[in-house]
């Protein structure tokens, strides 16, 4: 059965499965849907995930979607080069690691990156401010987990990796416009805040496969 991937230029959702199916040396086919104009709305994309989200992944006739479920799925699937780690006490760190990313993190990335590259709110607000400030804080974890070794659980990339990565390219992205001057003073340059994490964001970059992965629009 052939492995069809419903993603967006720029996703950082979409981004994770991407590297998740390169990580898994996996066959696929990937559907690139124009956000600016809501193919991923599409009656075709709704009958496949009715909230209309990319990414949404179809094996055969299973569909499931969500980048975290995506990736446990392709994991217990096809165990080969495994992204939960090789023991169920890996997995589960992994797995907490991702959970609190989610929790924790996530949303006040995707706070500063929407206010600075889609001006849905002002870059200089309260609300954002505090937002690039918890990101920064809890970049310090991430900062340390990598202190200790390569990747961010284990000594080889796994699903945290995944997880992590395309958000903080979407927050360097963002941080490196003129109006996000004051954010990024919190954050940048990374090689001098956050060393260990610096040099995680080039292993990544030099992983095989990494390159077909890039959202287009930012080459």
């Amino acid at each position: 059965m052939a492995i069809d991937v419903y993603w967006g230029s720029g996703s950082p959702y979409s981004w994770r499965v991407l590297l998740a199916l390169e990580h898994k040396r996996l066959p696929y086919t990937g559907h690139l849907l124009s956000l600016d104009m809501q193919e991923h709305k599409s009656p075709h994309m709704l009958a496949l995930n009715p909230r209309g989200r990319v990414p949404t992944l179809r094996d055969g006739e299973y569909v499931v979607f969500e980048s975290l479920a995506v990736m446990y799925y392709l994991d217990r699937k096809y165990p080969q080069h495994p992204l939960f780690g090789d023991s169920a006490e890996e997995g589960a760190v992994i797995m907490r690691v991702c959970c609190e990313f989610q929790a924790y993190i996530e949303d006040h990335v995707m706070r500063v990156a929407r206010a600075v590259l889609m001006r849905r709110e002002d870059p200089n607000s309260d609300i954002v401010t505090n937002s690039m400030l918890v990101a920064a804080g809890e970049a310090r974890t991430i900062e340390m987990r990598l202190s200790k070794g390569d990747w961010i659980v284990g000594d080889k990339p796994g699903a945290s990796d995944y997880m992590i990565y395309p958000c903080i390219k979407l927050l360097l992205r963002a941080l490196a416009r003129p109006e996000a001057r004051e954010l990024s003073s919190r954050f940048m340059p990374v090689e001098a805040n956050y060393p260990a994490l610096g040099r995680w964001l080039q292993r990544v970059e030099s992983l095989p496969g990494y390159d077909k992965t890039t959202p287009p629009h930012w080459r």
